[in-house]
């Protein structure tokens, strides 16, 4: 992800940003804020076509399966899917045990 790649995600009970890591200082945060660090991305880069089903799910399905606890967001074109860094070569070969391309460009 580039370095303008942010999230906003508001309902009536909460707001969500996602922001790279190095934007996130101490200094820029209100104090209530609670602050989880440590994801990195990876990239679904589209567009898929809306006919097109179960794109995300390939991909999280073997996450899943290794017992990878993920955060996905979504554009219009482009799905992301956050993991924690730690569990990057594990989710690595997962994918790629899967099927699935082009897998191990760092992303965030």
């Amino acid at each position: 992800m580039d370095a303008a790649f942010s999230a906003v995600v508001r309902t009536s009970e909460e707001l969500s940003l996602v922001v790279l890591e190095e934007a996130c200082s101490a200094r820029r945060l209100p104090s209530f804020a609670l602050v989880e660090r440590g994801w990195i991305g990876l990239q679904l880069r589209g567009p898929f076509p809306f006919s097109l089903t179960g794109v995300l799910a390939s991909f999280l399905q073997p996450l899943a399966d290794a017992k990878i606890s993920i955060f996905a967001i979504s554009t219009f074109d482009t799905d992301y899917v956050l993991i924690k860094r730690e569990n990057l070569p594990q989710a690595l070969m997962a994918l790629k045990a899967a099927g699935h391309e082009k897998i191990g460009e760092e992303t965030a």
